[in-house]
């Protein structure tokens, strides 16, 4: 992987982790049109390292609300910091499992699978409509709510189906008001994220003995940047605009990424 594409790739993600559009699917496709030859192995590092990158973003945009996940898990009151903060983890389950006991079965998915991205771009355009044309609710995230949306959490696992669109549309079909969703879904990644990260340094999966690699340590630094960004110009969109306009983007998206599939394999 070369310095120009790491950067290019990080920029992707900075800019499409906060958007309904999927990270991991714009990441796999540029990384076709690239003409990467990386190993699933080296190709999922890279994406768990800007991914990282755009947790930090979130980490730093959000650091009152971070500050309130953690004064609620230690408290140990029944109050409002306590629930929001035990709804987080609860979400958290499904996506941890689905990682660990099927950690071999998803990085084989990122390796240049451009025709399975394709697709689930494509279902990723049809949950944002059935979200957008669902009544606006005013709810908040219980705890049941909080298992489903980590389901859909789960589900987004898959390059292609966007995570941010599959847990704010999964939250507005359950009621949830589209701030909160918002909020919700860009918070309860960030533990995960952190969490890969230190489970594949302990088991040497990201090994550092050797330095950061300059392409990577430049797709980290864009990735972090656009993320700062995005984050801060992009999380108002997702909270106002119509989700229709992102569904006709990933339709359009999933088309190409089909076509491109059977024309370059």
């Amino acid at each position: 992987m070369g310095k120009l594409e790491a950067i290019v790739l990080g920029i992707i993600q900075g800019l499409t982790e906060f958007l309904p559009v999927s990270s991991s699917g714009h990441l796999e496709l540029a990384k076709a049109i690239f003409g990467d030859t990386s190993v699933p192995e080296e190709s999922l590092l890279f994406t768990v390292v800007v991914h990282f990158a755009t947790a930090l973003a979130t980490i730093l945009v959000f650091r009152k609300e971070v500050g309130i996940i953690f004064r609620g898990l230690f408290q140990f009151k029944k109050n409002d910091e306590f629930r929001f903060s035990l709804n987080i983890v609860i979400s958290m389950i499904p996506a941890a499992l689905v990682g660990v006991l099927l950690d071999e079965q998803i990085e084989a998915l990122f390796g240049g699978q451009v025709m399975l991205v394709g697709f689930m771009l494509l279902i990723t355009g049809v949950l944002l409509l059935f979200a957008n044309n669902t009544k606006a609710g005013d709810g908040y995230v219980t705890s049941g709510k909080g298992l489903m949306i980590g389901l859909a959490q789960a589900i987004a696992i898959l390059p292609g189906i966007s995570r941010s669109g599959a847990t704010i549309s999964t939250a507005l079909l359950l009621g949830v008001s589209r701030e909160r969703a918002a909020r919700f879904s860009f918070l309860m990644v960030v533990p995960l994220i952190v969490g890969k990260m230190a489970k594949d340094i302990m088991d040497g999966g990201l090994s550092l003995e050797e330095g950061i690699p300059v392409p990577i340590f430049l797709g980290f630094g864009a990735a972090f940047v656009t993320g700062w960004w995005a984050c801060n110009w992009m999380i108002d969109i997702v909270k106002r605009a119509n989700l229709n306009y992102f569904a006709l983007y990933c339709f359009l998206v999933g088309i190409l990424a089909i076509i491109f599939s059977f024309i370059a394999f």
